[in-house]
């Protein structure tokens, strides 16, 4: 399951990859603006996490910097809860919390529509937790407040991979 879930994070990167180095058409960033982003994020568990786990559900925050009309650099933290089945709670297992630390970027190849690319550390929140290399692509649609985007997120690190894939909806502004 490992390789099949790396693997899938490299094809969705060399796509991006692809889609962002094309011709880039004009859309809702601006260069020199600052935006700040708040989103709820909801996903499905893959890799080692999901047979503890149906459900990811978190929130986070993004700081945006627009370097030209189809380019941003990124920064995002938050909370993430990857939820225990109940037969794993009932043997006394819990919730898996990280916190992730993320930059990146947000590539505008079409009006409205982005790839994003975020790498960074995740730090796990129980007791004797690790921290996670964090590698995240994602594709989505943005205009002047809302972004919606549909990622993958990468956990790896200690003999441990895991992951998620799923949406996130956000709210953001210009400061």
């Amino acid at each position: 399951m490992k390789k099949s879930t790396k693997l899938i994070a490299a094809a969705i990167t060399a796509v991006a990859l692809f889609l962002g180095s094309s011709d880039v058409k004009a859309q809702t960033n601006e260069k020199s603006a600052w935006r700040l982003g708040f989103g709820i994020e909801g996903g499905i568990p893959t890799g080692d996490v999901k047979d503890g786990s149906n459900f990811q559900l978190g929130g986070t925050a993004r700081l945006q910097y627009g370097v030209s009309d189809n380019l941003a650099l990124t920064l995002t933290s938050g909370y993430y809860n990857f939820f225990a089945k109940k037969e794993i709670s009932d043997l006394g297992g819990s919730d898996l919390g990280i916190v992730p630390v993320k930059v990146g970027i947000k590539s505008f190849f079409t009006d409205n529509l982005y790839f994003g690319a975020e790498a960074g550390a995740g730090f796990e929140t129980r007791d004797n937790g690790n921290t996670k290399l964090i590698l995240s692509p994602a594709l989505g649609w943005a205009d002047k407040h809302w972004d919606f985007g549909v990622k993958y997120e990468n956990f790896s690190g200690q003999s441990n991979n895991y992951g998620a894939v799923g949406l996130r909806v956000a709210y953001g502004f210009g400061l």
